[in-house]
């Protein structure tokens, strides 16, 4: 079961990414209201009646290796097509490479609600949304212009090749070369762990991006550059032709995501892989940044995705599931959702995905105000992106969890299908960088961007509209531990990184809930979303946002206690 949260996706759009200053723009203003709302309620037709049927198919009966590659699920490549006909693809590429040149956060909102129905399907057009930003930025014009129409509409897919089986997180041990060949191609050869979607049988041609060393390259990641690498090579009408020597040597047996192929890739076994240099030699780092910051938004959402499902799911299991009577109203049982220990799941429940889609609408929107020119929306992203990513993910697997608790031993059985969304989630605080790596980002790289300036112009923000005083309240603990934290030695500000992500998310989590429940008390539009908007903001302020309090001591505590112990007193 799946219905597309339109009235919420528009609602956060209108009040939290402010979508017609976007639209007010000459870059925009293809992007009126009413094709807003042809693009969401038309994605959510394709999800609801052709991709979420598929998402239990995906989990029980997933991608199978084969010698000739993988092969996807019977009715995958039926609903791949669907997405590519339906032109979904190009919604936010530019208009110069085949897209519709519509905003970023627009097409944040049909991935949005693509991976709700089917999280791992969505991995998908997700990774290539992530190869069309890299080209689109560093690739040549003639790169552009033959690759980026194909991967706009879908028609191939795009991928990213960083991990290899020594390096895990650590990209400067990548080894995998590139030889010249002459004439602007390169012999590429290596092998590549943990890609998603890196092989499989719905499109024509698959277009690898892989970061690997050319001769001579110094260690480290200033010695990566990123190559263009195609499962077929292009022959000279722009077509997929030969194969080019890029090996699947298996798929992984996975907790969750079954849907996705994660597969090992090898290049080059045979001495035939070429691919072409995308940018400048030795600026494989620059190039792969802008794919991974663009895949650290989507991963973010993912968190939304996984959690609007289960969301879904434990509302209407609970509506539905008669068992013990209520104490104050008698002795005949009634449906669980009458129970307060299950409103109190439910409403958290409801109260986490709104706030985590509203945290990574804005984010998604400061791409667009970036792209617009507008000051300080680039800074923005930056300081944003680490908290989409990590608090997103965090929300994604707390929901998927109080799911399962909802249907109770329901909830653990297979059949039901609810475990699967915690399985799925699991995965998406630990890939495009860990949760860790986006805390030690935020407190190593954000929090001194501009000499605090940035993250001070975030808090004055917060601060001249937020209302309640717990709310205040966390916005000051953020700005005392922030400057607590640019004067600490580097051991300290990384002890207290992840408290402090988690403080800074819930009140930038706060500010944003708060604002939609006090819209939402003079808003016109559908009375029962109305009411349940004030209802699930008033809890997210008065119940959410006081916990993060609770993180301010550990946030302003040394280092020193997680090095009391010696590593071999660990095992004792």
């Amino acid at each position: 079961m799946f219905t597309p949260a339109v009235t919420e996706q528009r609602f956060v759009l209108d009040h939290i990414v402010k979508f017609d200053e976007l639209a007010a723009s000459d870059r925009f203003a293809s992007a009126s209201s009413d094709v807003v709302d042809a693009v969401l309620e038309g994605v959510g037709a394709l999800a609801e009646g052709e991709w979420a049927p598929l998402s239990r198919v995906g989990d029980t009966n997933g991608p199978k290796w084969t010698p000739d590659g993988v092969k996807m699920p019977a009715g995958f490549a039926d609903a791949y097509q669907a997405y590519v006909e339906g032109g979904w693809g190009t919604i936010g590429v530019a208009e110069a490479f085949g897209g519709q040149g519509m905003p970023f956060v627009i097409q944040t909102a049909v991935l949005d609600t693509l991976g709700g129905a089917n999280l791992g399907f969505a991995l998908a057009p997700t990774l290539t949304v992530g190869a069309i930003e890299a080209l689109s930025h560093h690739g040549s014009p003639e790169q552009q212009a033959l690759y980026l129409p194909h991967l706009a509409t879908g028609a191939w897919t795009g991928t990213m090749n960083l991990t290899e089986p020594q390096a895990g997180s650590d990209v400067g041990a990548v080894r995998a070369k590139a030889e010249p060949l002459g004439g602007g191609k390169w012999s590429i050869s290596g092998t590549k762990i943990y890609i998603s979607f890196g092989d499989h049988d719905m499109a024509e041609n698959i277009v690898h991006l892989v970061l690997a060393r050319t001769p001579d390259a110094p260690p480290g990641t200033k010695g990566l550059s990123l190559f263009l690498v195609p499962k077929y090579r292009l022959d000279a009408d722009g077509k997929p032709g030969d194969f080019n020597d890029v090996r699947v040597v298996s798929i992984e047996h996975k907790l969750g995501l079954h849907a996705s192929p994660t597969c090992v890739l090898s290049f080059g076994d045979n001495g035939d892989c070429v691919g072409e240099l995308i940018g400048a030699e030795l600026g494989g780092m620059r190039g792969m940044f802008t794919m991974m910051n663009n895949a650290r938004l989507n991963v973010g959402l993912q968190g939304v995705q996984v959690s609007e499902r289960a969301t879904q799911t434990a509302v209407a299991y609970a509506r539905d599931r008669v068992q013990s009577a209520r104490a104050v109203a008698g002795r005949d049982p009634v449906a669980i959702i009458e129970h307060p220990d299950v409103r109190r799941m439910l409403m958290r429940m409801k109260a986490q995905t709104q706030a985590a889609r509203a945290l990574v609408y804005l984010a998604a929107s400061q791409v667009d105000r970036a792209t617009l020119g507008e000051a300080g929306a680039q800074a923005r992203l930056d300081l944003l992106t680490p908290l989409a990513k990590a608090h997103g993910t965090d929300i994604g697997c707390e929901v998927s969890s109080l799911a399962i608790q909802v249907h109770g031993g329901m909830g653990y059985i297979e059949e039901t299908g609810v475990a699967q969304g915690f399985r799925d989630a699991r995965i998406t605080p630990i890939y495009e960088g860990t949760n860790g790596i986006q805390a030690a980002d935020l407190v190593g790289r954000k929090l001194s961007m501009d000499n605090g300036g940035v993250l001070n112009a975030l808090i004055a923000d917060m601060r001249a509209e937020a209302e309640d005083a717990g709310l205040r309240g966390l916005i000051d603990a953020c700005e005392e531990v922030a400057r607590r934290l640019l004067g600490v030695d580097v051991d300290d500000r990384l002890a207290a990184s992840y408290p402090f992500l988690t403080m800074l998310s819930t009140a930038v989590c706060g500010w944003l809930m708060e604002r939609q429940g006090r819209i939402a008390r003079t808003a016109e539009g559908d009375p029962a979303f109305l009411k349940m908007k004030r209802a699930v903001a008033d809890f997210y302020v008065a119940q959410i946002v006081p916990e993060a309090m609770g993180l301010k001591a550990a946030a302003m505590a040394p280092a020193a206690i997680l090095y009391a112990l010696e590593p071999a007193a660990f095992a004792a």
